[in-house]
């Protein structure tokens, strides 16, 4: 058959509502966000344009006709050796969106997209499609889903009240202020563009949405959300780090095995949470500072930049400063800490260390038979939120930036011990922290629970264990963790994953 004459059946079989989700995927590249360089972006009209016409006209023909540039400039293009082009990303990002919706072209060349995947040097693991979509378009898409016509309407009248933000651009005057956005798949368009609008505004990004919830918030809740969800509901599932779909994030697995007891217990408890939670899993036993290295340069490799969130588990001996290596030589913890968050590839998204070592050699000793703790209460006031309001600083867009970002910033170090203290390990089990954590992690899944929740809670259940040192003297002493946290949003742990299935229904 004609590749023209399939291309236009392959249009003509997906409805106006999927034509409109899959553009919207298939534009992220060219949204604002570390996965592509500033050089490889389409301009703004490219984007927009076909967005716009479609909200004013009523008409999908401007999207299909850019759905149908590249799917022929897929058909025409070679993939080269070595080299990663905009194209590679671009056909991995469309293959996945149709794959997602469910409207994969049958003329489509997978043997093409399996060499783009080399190119990558993408594992078996690493080649399901779910890898591929970007998670923080996939929760705007759920957003969307959420609101009815009449909310995305709202949410434009108050955008277009914004007149320093909407100022001079083309594809706003297009649209006009009043919009139309009951026929199929015109809601979802119009939402989209204003999410993309915002982004090349540099108002939000994957990380900073609230210009985008206080556009939400100014809905009227009775005429704009979906039958059994509120605002605050929609407000709130932006709250969160996007995390959507498998897999949940990249894990390394750093444990030095030398020396230390249980350490091979360690590595089987943190891998089989780290898998149970939906994280492709790398390990290193005994690891050195050239090792680290290789691991810090392995994961600045474009394929990272795929995945929504890194988590490093760090095991070995220490001290108040610094941690113990496989060959006896020690780094600095700190060192360590402030040069993992500094990889672009995971730019505005959470990242996890659990430092688990001694930083000292003190202990919380007990002494007597019984322990009694002390209490106390104090008043609370209650002052409305209102009356707050108004005695604050008015904080205009004017002064607000997210296009800067300090490295740590939406980094989390979970420390399994204090400043100074030991960090207690059983002799065939290793740390008590890290199995603790595990067991923890492993019950709380599927209950909608944040990880600062489940490190409260380990916390707890840490601190109520009595322990023993293993030399002569016996001294029986209880051990406190803590974490400092650098989060911009709340990351909630995923539920339970299947790798090796598809764990959705195609959206409509």
């Amino acid at each position: 058959m004609d590749e023209v004459i399939q291309v236009t059946q392959w249009l003509s079989s997906i409805t106006p509502r999927k034509k409109a989700k899959l553009f919207f995927f298939t534009t992220h590249a060219d949204a604002p966000s570390p996965m592509v360089g500033s050089n490889d972006v389409d301009t703004h009209e490219e984007t927009q344009l076909p967005l716009a016409t479609t909200v004013a006209l009523h008409n999908f023909k401007n999207i299909g006709e850019f759905l149908k540039k590249k799917v022929n400039t897929f058909s025409c293009y070679n993939v080269i050796e070595n080299e990663i082009t905009k194209t590679d990303y671009e056909y991995l990002r469309f293959y996945s969106a149709c794959k997602y919706l469910d409207v994969v072209p049958p003329f489509l060349d997978l043997e093409k997209i399996s060499a783009i995947q080399n190119k990558f040097e993408m594992t078996d693991e690493e080649r399901d499609y779910r890898l591929l979509l970007d998670s923080a378009d996939l929760v705007l898409e759920k957003v969307c889903d959420s609101l009815k016509p009449a909310g995305v309407s709202q949410m434009w009248t108050a955008l277009r009240k914004d007149r320093n933000l909407i100022r001079g651009v083309k594809t706003i005057d297009i649209i006009g202020f009043f919009v139309d956005p009951n026929p199929t798949g015109i809601k979802e368009c119009l939402f989209f563009f204003i999410v993309r609008f915002l982004q090349k505004a540099d108002k939000i990004n994957r990380v900073n949405t609230n210009r985008l919830e206080r556009l939400i918030a100014q809905c009227d809740e009775s005429s704009s959300c979906e039958e059994g969800k509120t605002i605050d509901f929609i407000i709130d599932s932006l709250r969160f780090y996007p995390t959507e779909l498998y897999p949940f994030g990249f894990c390394l697995i750093m444990c030095v095995i030398e020396g230390r007891d249980g350490a091979m217990q360690e590595i089987e408890k943190t891998m089989e949470i780290s898998r149970h939670l939906g994280m492709i899993t790398h390990t290193e036993k005994n690891p050195t500072k050239e090792t680290i290295e290789l691991v810090k340069k392995e994961l600045m490799k474009p394929k990272y930049q795929f995945y929504s969130s890194f988590t490093c588990w760090f095991m070995s001996h220490g001290d108040s400063n610094s941690m113990v290596l496989a060959d006896g030589e020690t780094i600095e913890r700190e060192w360590f800490l402030t040069s993992f968050p500094d990889i672009s590839t995971f730019q505005l998204k959470p990242k996890v260390f659990f430092m688990v070592s001694c930083r000292g050699a003190n202990k919380f000793s007990l002494k007597g038979d019984e322990f009694e703790g002390q209490s106390a209460t104090c008043d609370y006031y209650d002052i409305g939120s209102a009356l707050i309001r108004n005695r604050m600083l008015d904080i205009t867009d004017s002064v607000r930036d997210i296009s800067y970002v300090q490295p740590m910033m939406d980094t989390l170090v979970a420390y399994s011990t204090i400043l100074d203290h030991l960090s207690g390990r059983a002799n065939t089990h290793g740390f008590i922290y890290v199995d603790r954590a595990c067991v923890l992690m492993s019950e709380n899944i599927s209950r909608g629970r944040s990880l600062t929740e489940i490190l409260e809670h380990l916390s707890q259940d840490l601190h109520g264990i009595l322990q023993e040192t293993m030399d002569e003297d016996r001294i029986v002493y209880k051990q406190a963790c803590h974490y400092d946290s650098f989060f911009r949003k709340t990351l909630k742990l995923p539920y339970t994953r299947h790798p090796k299935e598809d764990v959705h229904s195609a959206p409509q």
